[in-house]
């Protein structure tokens, strides 16, 4: 057995049966490997970023990780945007990164690069194998880490000769860590800042957002009057009819600081203390008031669901009955059937949305009203933009799709976002995958037109207006699609854009909608930034005006 046949069985051995891959000629026998596994699926990704944001997107909906097989630095580097948003999700991705055979680095080849170097970047474990009879130890050691507690990214550089020379042994995966459970101190803490009054916030993030620890968090909220709010992007987050609402934490810091504002106390769980961003000029970074005091209830290695069952039992909240989402949709006679917008698009998701639907959320601008349009749709996952680095979207809904074949996958994106990853359509309709993805075609940078103003830099020529429009030429989405192999129409009114969701929903294989849609924020001044309000779900009147207050110059 050679060393590539010892990690491709190793790897199914600890059931990592899915590898997004991007080969070039240093893991050709890794490539034929695969023939030898038939655990091992190998899905094909025509770039880079595309395979590793799609092993994101399984391992979010397989509750393991995905391989991704990348060709020498240059191609993890191609693919490094995407582990970041992995890395930041603490999603587990393990990376095999083939490199050149150890006697040939001496020569320095023109592919020839410093792999471990740019590995480092996002994984939190990098080994270069250097024997075929240590390849599969090391490969086990790649998916311990990877699986944490908690998930994080592990890469694994493969020299060619390690792969091609015979004497590979598969190993076994060591027995899996076991999280702990928030300490009776800690619980005991947390217990009597509730019970001492003040205005209180838990924040919910990683797995405290799975409808187990949800309907816990719930509990201690109804029993305490403890606000609950969720990171302001999830990596993954259960919602819809018949489960807790929670409030996102806004992107914007001055809607953020409004929603913070007079807190007393903020709980974590599975998740960091809000931060803004970016930073701007006079503005502070730190989301949290002051006098505030921060308590974290469990971390990212920690067990957030048992630690809030703890705190549940200290508070004596068992009985308690939580707050759940009603059902409710947008109706179809409200729909505007007039010219396309974003807000259109959004109801009309809310109207149609499918139970168990996985809805990959990369809108950027135009999916501010998606929250409240989809909150008391029938039950859904949401995934997001973890990481911020834009290109994730269309990945994402690849690795999904192949995690959970039997549900449906609705991704939503920008238009610019989508030029970063398009290549990911090509996978979609080689695969057969039932993935609906909508396209916000507002010709721009539209987040960007904003920040311009927020940072202070008030840019009003044509060269700089120019940097964040996607105009001259326009992008035509439906060709774009149809050139991959993917069904594809363009909407430009409601009624269409109703129609073309319907037959997209109702009809295997992937479909792209182009949904031509005006900028919500192209030449938006920050004093009507109240208007994204929408975007906050079940936001109180008392808030809405002290967000107008904070915003208003």
């Amino acid at each position: 057995m050679n060393g590539a046949q010892a990690l491709m069985q190793t790897l199914a051995d600890a059931g990592v049966t899915v590898c997004f891959t991007n080969p070039g000629t240093s893991e050709m026998h890794f490539v034929a490997a695969l023939d030898d596994e038939p655990r091992m699926r190998a899905v094909l990704c025509l770039f880079e970023g595309v395979a590793t944001g799609a092993a994101d997107g399984y391992a979010r909906m397989a509750g393991r990780p995905a391989a991704t097989l990348l060709h020498l630095g240059c191609g993890l580097g191609n693919g490094l945007a995407n582990l970041h948003n992995a890395r930041k999700g603490r999603v587990p991705v393990v990376n095999i990164v083939g490199d050149h055979a150890t006697h040939h680095v001496q020569y320095d080849a023109p592919l020839q690069s410093d792999i471990e170097t740019v590995a480092r970047n996002v994984s939190a474990w990098v080994r270069t194998s250097t024997s075929t009879a240590a390849l599969a130890q090391d490969a086990a050691e790649a998916v311990a880490t990877a699986m944490g507690p908690p998930g994080q990214v592990a890469t694994l550089i493969l020299p060619a000769d390690v792969s091609w020379s015979e004497g590979g042994v598969p190993a076994a995966l060591p027995a899996p860590v076991q999280p702990p459970a928030a300490s009776d101190a800690v619980v005991d803490a947390i217990a009597r800042a509730l019970e001492g009054g003040g205005k209180a916030a838990m924040l919910l993030g990683g797995r405290a957002l799975r409808e187990p620890a949800l309907i816990a968090a719930a509990r201690i909220a109804a029993a305490k009057g403890v606000k609950l709010f969720a990171e302001t992007f999830p990596t993954r987050l259960e919602r819809g009819a018949g489960l807790p609402p929670v409030e996102r934490i806004a992107y914007l810091a001055e809607l953020a600081g409004a929603q913070l504002d007079g807190l007393r106390h903020l709980i974590l769980v599975d998740a960091k203390a809000p931060v803004s961003f970016f930073a701007y000029p006079g503005k502070k970074s730190v989301l949290t008031p002051e006098g505030c005091t921060v308590h974290e209830l469990a971390g990212a290695g920690d067990d957030a669901q048992a630690s809030l069952d703890k705190l549940v039992q200290r508070l004596g909240a068992g009985s308690v009955m939580p707050v759940l989402q009603p059902p409710t949709r947008p109706e179809r006679k409200d729909l505007d059937t007039g010219a396309l917008t974003a807000e259109t698009v959004c109801k009309a998701i809310g109207h149609l949305l499918p139970e168990r639907t996985i809805v990959v959320d990369e809108a950027q601008t135009s999916g501010v009203m998606l929250p409240r349009s989809t909150a008391g749709a029938p039950r859904h996952d949401l995934l997001t933009l973890t990481g911020g680095a834009i290109g994730q979207g269309l990945p994402t809904a690849v690795g999904a799709a192949i995690a959970c074949p039997d549900r449906p996958v609705l991704v939503l994106v920008g238009d610019g976002s989508a030029m970063y990853t398009l290549q990911a359509l090509w996978t979609m309709a080689r695969e057969g995958l039932n993935v609906v993805t909508v396209v916000f075609n507002n010709r721009a940078y539209a987040i960007l037109n904003m920040e311009l103003q927020r940072v202070g830099a008030f840019g009003k020529g044509d060269k700089a207006r120019s940097q964040l429009d996607l105009d001259r030429p326009g992008l035509d989405f439906v060709d774009l699609a149809r050139g991959m192999g993917v069904q594809a129409a363009r909407a430009t009114t409601g009624l269409e854009f109703i129609a073309a969701l319907e037959r997209a929903l109702s009809t295997p294989g992937p479909h792209l909608i182009d949904a031509i849609v005006p900028s919500a924020y192209t030449g938006l001044k920050l004093k009507v930034l109240p208007t994204v309000l929408g975007a906050l779900e079940h936001l109180p009147g008392p808030v809405a005006r002290a967000i107008k207050n904070k915003v208003a110059p």
